[in-house]
């Protein structure tokens, strides 16, 4: 005798929840609550750069709140007659000088402090540490005096060695987390096929520290670029003036010229600009990665 077996009854889904709707609900904000405050910040940030550019592009004695007619005679004025050229070429050479002798020491010292052990490796890591706590104005007199013995005042090459010592404690501490994020079996891979520690180093190190090297590289050049104290304290020829020097010689104690003063602090601003434009991915990453492990 054949029997017939009942169908299984249906399983019955239960109704799909909005979790969705609960998660933006409770975990994520409104974009008013995200995008208010920003354009709040946006607008304080941006009021600076236009009022800039309004002394630097209309002309002497307008009260205009609109750059027009456009003019750009202040801009000549500083570069022609306030010597502003110069001051460039100089700014350009001592940030750039600063940039490569900064990279080129701190990627030793900072090979030697993540692939070495040595016994006093701990004590140095803090001493560099705590030498970011010295202000730079400390650092003048036994400069000056280490400068005025070795007659180098009055030399660009002072204030490039001045600001290299600044700058390398920093970024030694920066590239040596950048290398001991890279494997030391792919240099130890290099070994075995053959390469010197040099050579391996160049070859299968130094490619992956790019971003960590630009990082640190544009730094030091921004702050180069920026410092004010020892161009003014080691240079007293105004032709080897740096442009923060000269800015502060277009500001005295009767009168400011304001348009000029403008156009001077746009030329001293578009480098720097232009470099972040150019090397933000890279600054990002470089960064993000030395932050990881040291």
């Amino acid at each position: 005798m054949i029997t017939e077996i009942a169908p299984a009854p249906e399983r019955v889904e239960p109704p799909p929840t909005d979790t969705r709707g609960r998660r933006r609900a409770w975990d994520e904000a409104p974009r008013w609550q995200i995008y208010v405050p920003l354009s709040i910040y946006l607008v304080f940030t941006l009021i600076p750069f236009y009022w800039i550019l309004l002394f630097a592009l209309r002309p002497a004695g307008s009260t205009s709140l609109v750059p027009w007619p456009m003019t750009f005679e202040h801009f000549e004025k500083v570069w022609n007659e306030r010597a502003f050229g110069t001051y460039f070429q100089n700014s350009v050479l001592v940030g750039v000088s600063t940039l490569v002798m900064t990279t080129l020491v701190a990627l030793a010292g900072g090979y030697a402090l993540a692939r070495f052990d040595f016994r006093i490796k701990r004590t140095f890591m803090l001493a560099l540490l705590c030498t970011q706590f010295v202000p730079g104005a400390l650092l003048l007199v036994p400069l000056f005096e280490i400068f005025a013995n070795l007659r180098m005042i009055n030399s660009l090459s002072s204030v490039v060695i001045a600001e290299t010592v600044f700058q390398l404690p920093l970024s030694m501490i920066l590239i040596s987390g950048f290398i001991r994020n890279v494997p030391y079996s792919l240099e130890e891979a290099a070994w075995v096929d053959g390469c010197n520690r040099l050579t391996a180093f160049r070859i299968v190190v130094l490619p992956l520290l790019r971003p960590g090297l630009i990082a640190v590289g544009s730094f030091a050049f921004v702050h180069a670029w920026n410092h004010f104290l020892f161009a003014l304290m080691f240079l007293s020829d105004q032709g080897k003036q740096t442009i923060p020097v000269g800015l502060n010689t277009l500001m005295s104690a009767d009168s400011v010229d304001l348009g000029a003063l403008a156009a001077g602090g746009i030329i001293a601003a578009v480098p720097v600009v232009l470099v972040f434009a150019f090397i933000q991915k890279w600054l990002i990453t470089g960064f993000s990665a030395g932050a990881v492990k040291g």
